[in-house]
């Protein structure tokens, strides 16, 4: 059980997201806006 814990994780170099990924992403933050009031932050996703 120690060695699983002591080695090292490798991680890919190679990440690549999808094009479709990347779009979703995008146009929800194009979508996202924070309006701010007194101390209150409210999240509007305009679709």
């Amino acid at each position: 059980m120690g060695k699983i814990y002591s080695k090292k994780a490798q991680a890919s170099k190679n990440l690549k997201p999808k094009k479709e990924v990347v779009s979703f992403l995008l146009n929800y933050s194009k979508a996202l806006t924070v309006v701010k009031i007194d101390d209150k932050n409210f999240e509007i996703i305009a679709n």
